[in-house]
């Protein structure tokens, strides 16, 4: 793992040096295994490595190849490299002596810029061919790490993080307009659509899933891959389906525990997490390590004001995965004393830019933290489980199925489901019905559960909702139309979906040196699960039916089985901030008076939220509107506050 930075351009080496200089200084206080950097005529590159895998030990990064002509440098863990091996021809006894960024050169100087298309794991880089006159880099297809850059049409600056780019001549704090404009106007944990844009205008990055060229003086960028559904894969049997993903996932673990140092795994009580946990458990006992579990469990005092359908303490169900699954050391942490008021600051100072997951920064960040005290090298998760491995909900399925009317198929996964959920069939039915003629459930005066926030006069002047539009977002700030099928496609197709959530992970492992991976997010992962039929994801009455067949005997059945209880992390958000409230309440009319922020945001909004927080809030209003609101007003008031 590394953080990089360089500068490129015809400016001469003494500007080169004293520029690429200035980015290095922002990182002097920070401790790393190595510090190297390279110049030629033309280029400056620089990293701060910290070695997380075997054959990253010694490696230079930036690393110069005079053969080829060729100098690299890159924060990168590549998951393929086998198959890499193979196609570029490294013998199998030198193998285990190449680094990742030295496959990746390997790979270019055969490939040139279709590259980046052909790697598979967490990576951003940047190469100059001198042989071509030409600075090549990219960035993983779901934005794992970071790059930046600034581009004035003479030098090309880049970097890992935000903050260094500042220290350079001509680079400014000046925001963003538009990135503030589709921040504030969409709704959900989505910071923006466009993938390119940064908040300032001066800084723009890398996207997801892109590679660019700079030639000429020149710069282009382009889209290398898209994850459209593959033709759909016909087996045998639903055996053959379940022990194929089997192999591709455990293909997908096994080369995520790849690290000299300790293997942590981020664990819930659910399916996605827990297979993720049970998969690494089996690799690692034959290597004989030990699997660290961290879990995060609500604050002794919280009264759970939650449903009996949810859980927000899931150590119950923590207990039995990791007693079943055994060889674990666990972790179950309730991080008391922190809440996500008096952590903003420094969740600001993390992202480098407003965000909108404050009910589960501060103890992502505390896990993160945890497992870095402990000598984790790298911290699994299941992030994206949702979509690949346990995707499938029941009903929407079901729906699909009335549709098609096939009545056979339908009555007997009803009979099957209502088994599984204790459930009467009617009510299966009705919620099927209505899942698939909406119209005949529609009710009038639906209340958006989301506060419209953005300022008409600036959502005017700078067309967010026409941008918001292409990208099939509507007026409420997030998708409209289509069902659950239609917006797993959309989630594929568009980037913006895993790239708020993948900065935070790449921004906490600069920060404490380890590196979150995701095996659900593996791009052979994700490629089998999008080719597989509808009918394998639900199936005998079960919801998530493919990860739930995959982990008999990973998981108890209890936790396997479970279609009743579902967990929800960071219930207690809320209930955290109540003896900070007064100070709460005091900056959020602070901030109604603040010029900047009534350019941007609806005053209308603001002081309803005002009006309806002034008798203060109880735990239970955790998923309300208004205190919602009042958080993300907050943190934005804040990020305006630091760059005044």
């Amino acid at each position: 793992m590394s953080a990089i930075a360089g500068v490129h351009g015809d400016i001469g080496m003494t500007r080169l040096r004293e520029h690429g200089s200035r980015m290095l200084q922002a990182w002097a206080d920070q401790p790393a295994d190595h510090v190297l950097a390279w110049e030629d005529r033309l280029t400056f590159m620089a990293a701060q490595s910290h070695w997380i895998t075997p054959e990253s030990v010694g490696v230079p990064n930036p690393f110069y190849d005079g053969e080829r002509r060729l100098t690299i440098v890159a924060d990168a863990i590549i998951d393929n490299r086998e198959e890499l091996f193979d196609k570029v021809g490294v013998h199998r006894g030198d193998r285990s002596t190449i680094s990742d960024q030295e496959l990746i050169l390997l790979a270019y100087d055969k490939w040139g810029i279709e590259t980046a298309a052909r790697l598979i794991g967490d990576f951003a880089f940047v190469l100059w061919d001198e042989r071509n006159d030409r600075l090549y880099g990219a960035r993983d297809f779901s934005g794992g790490r970071m790059l930046y850059y600034n581009w004035d049409g003479l030098q090309f600056r880049f970097c890992s993080m935000m903050e260094p780019l500042m220290k350079l001549p001509g680079v400014t704090r000046s925001l963003n307009e538009q990135w503030l404009a589709q921040y504030l106007a969409i709704s959900t944990v989505v910071d923006v659509v466009n993938t390119e844009q940064t908040v300032y205008e001066d800084i723009r990055q890398i996207p997801p899933a892109h590679y660019f060229v700079l030639k000429d003086g020149k710069l282009s960028l382009s889209r290398y891959c898209v994850l459209d559904s593959p033709g759909k894969l016909k087996l045998k049997s639903d055996g053959e389906y379940v022990e194929a993903f089997r192999d591709v996932f455990q293909e997908a673990v096994d080369a995520r525990v790849r690290t000299r140092h300790g293997v942590g795994a981020q664990l819930s009580g659910g399916l996605d997490s827990g297979a993720v946990a049970g998969f690494a458990a089996r690799r690692l006992r034959k290597e004989n390590r030990t699997l660290q579990t961290f879990s995060y469990v609500p604050v002794s005092d919280f009264v759970d004001y939650t449903s009996k359908w949810y859980m927000p303490n899931e150590r119950p169900y923590i207990e039995k995965t990791v007693a079943h699954i055994g060889g674990i050391q666990s972790h179950c942490l309730d991080f008391e004393g922190l809440d996500p008021y008096s952590d903003m600051d420094d969740m600001l100072n993390v992202m480098e830019m407003p965000y909108k997951f404050y009910s589960n920064s501060f103890w992502l960040k505390g896990i993160f933290k945890e497992a870095s005290d402990r000598g984790i090298g790298v911290l699994l998760n299941g992030g994206r489980g949702n979509l690949s491995i346990s995707w499938g909900d029941a009903i929407p399925y079901y729906a699909k199925l009335l549709k098609r009317m096939r009545w056979i198929t339908l009555s007997e996964e009803l009979r099957l489901r209502s088994y599984a959920i204790g459930s009467g069939r009617k009510y299966l039915l009705g919620a099927v019905s209505r899942e698939a003629f909406p119209f005949l459930g529609r009710t009038k005066g639906a209340v958006n559960p989301f506060h419209t926030m953005i300022h008409p006069d600036f959502a005017r002047r700078t067309g967010v909702y026409q941008q918001l539009r292409k990208h099939g977002i509507g007026d409420s700030g997030w998708l409209e139309g289509g069902d659950v099928y239609a917006h797993k496609k959309n989630h594929f197709r568009e980037l913006f979906h895993w790239n708020a959530s993948n900065t935070l992970a790449a921004k906490l492992s600069q920060r404490y040196k380890l590196w979150k991976r995701d095996p659900t997010n593996d791009l052979r992962v994700i490629r089998y699960c999008l080719s597989l039929p509808e009918d394998q994801y639900v199936k005998q009455g079960m919801s998530r039916a493919l990860v739930r067949r995959a982990t008999i005997g990973v998981l108890p059945d209890s936790i396997r089985l479970n279609e009743t209880v579902r967990g929800v992390q960071g219930a207690d958000w809320l209930h955290r901030i109540l003896p900070n409230w007064q100070s709460f309440y005091g900056e959020l009319q602070q901030l109604s008076r603040d010029e900047r922020m009534l350019e941007l945001v609806d005053g209308n909004v603001i002081r309803g939220v005002l009006a309806a927080l002034k008798e203060g809030v109880r735990s239970e209003d955790a998923y309300g509107r208004d205190v919602n609101a009042a958080m993300y007003l907050i943190i934005l008031y804040r990020f305006l506050q630091k760059t005044a």
